[in-house]
């Protein structure tokens, strides 16, 4: 827990720059572009959107040379192909280090409220931090990561030209959490059908489980409600009697947060397995089976876990319409690919 303490110190110290004006137009060419029924993005004052600040972002985001050996990148955990998720239980670090939970999608991470699976990081700039020194993932300093990238003339100019100063940890932090922002997803077959009146968009399986997933039966969306589908809540669903993990007990330090974890967003989640804050299931076939069943004991299960009760065509059912919330244009988005 010790990284969430010292993470509002560090970036306390190197803020301070002004921001450059937003630059008109960028909505249109589909680096930022707001789907009906979505919110709007907000930046922070001293972050705004341009098209100077993306860019570097999106250069170091892919860039390996964040990482103590110059070896793993933001992108080698979060791949746009899979909507900026892994397809392994637990994504490696530098030197093959074993990572400790499941690399969570990016898709739409400019809506949430908080970061990490226990939520003790306020802010997307605050969370670049994280996986940088994080022994298990980049394993670097932040102060060494920006001396690294001001001996590099070609991220000297991006800087120059994003933030009037050369690479630095407020630079870093602010370019990557400048780029991630853009990550929005909203034109999947139920955003066609149910946001933009499409009809069509949905074929009669996946409009069934769609019901389902809206019902007072299942209760689905009791968590996994509103436009990003979660309430980005903590809870306990009930996958195991006993945890490895402490989840959000690991940033309190409370008996009552042990095993709780935030509720993730289901977009795109047809792409983003394996599934759980550990990987544990592979398919979502495996995931709408432990819900059914009700889930394991433990006592702080959240009250909405229990039998179900559905047959396999129902099950089916609710897995179609899942993999109907999969964007295929936000994933082949030439703007988000390396």
């Amino acid at each position: 827990m010790g990284y969430i303490l010292f993470l509002p110190l560090l970036v306390i110290s190197i803020a301070g720059c002004q921001p450059d004006p937003p630059i008109p137009g960028e909505r249109e060419n589909g680096i930022l572009s707001i789907p009906i029924g979505f919110p709007a993005v907000e930046f922070p004052e001293d972050n705004k959107f341009t098209r100077a600040r993306w860019e570097l972002g999106k250069r170091l985001f892919f860039d390996p040379v964040l990482s103590r050996d110059s070896t793993v990148s933001c992108g080698s955990c979060h791949k746009p192909h899979l909507a900026f998720s892994d397809d392994v239980s637990f994504s490696p670090g530098v030197q093959n280090a074993p990572g400790v939970r499941n690399a969570p999608t990016l898709t739409n991470v400019a809506y949430l409220p908080y970061f990490t699976r226990e939520g003790g990081v306020p802010t997307l700039e605050m969370q670049i931090l994280v996986p940088l020194q994080e022994h298990n993932e980049f394993d670097f300093n932040i102060v060494d990561a920006g001396i690294r990238l001001s001996h590099i003339p070609e991220y000297v100019e991006m800087s120059e030209l994003a933030y009037g100063r050369e690479p630095d940890p407020f630079v870093i932090t602010r370019s990557i959490a400048n780029f991630e922002r853009t990550l929005i997803s909203g034109n999947s077959p139920f955003d066609r059908y149910f946001y933009q009146d499409n009809k069509d968009a949905l074929n009669s399986l996946e409009i069934k489980g769609m019901n389902l997933f809206f019902s007072e039966r299942t209760g689905c969306s009791d968590c996994h409600g509103g436009f990003n589908f979660t309430d980005n809540s903590f809870q306990n669903n009930g996958l195991y009697t006993i945890y490895n993990d402490l989840g959000r007990r690991r940033l309190t330090g409370n008996d009552n947060d042990l095993a709780l974890f935030k509720v993730p967003t289901l977009r795109n989640t047809g792409l983003t397995a394996p599934y759980m804050h550990d990987g544990s299931f592979a398919t979502l076939e495996a995931v709408i089976d432990h819900y059914n069943s009700g889930g394991e004991d433990h006592p702080h299960k959240s009250k909405l876990i229990r039998p179900l009760g559905l047959s396999n065509d129902e099950m089916g059912a609710i897995v179609a319409f899942l993999h109907a919330l999969t964007d295929t244009q936000f994933v082949e988005n030439k703007n988000f690919n390396n």
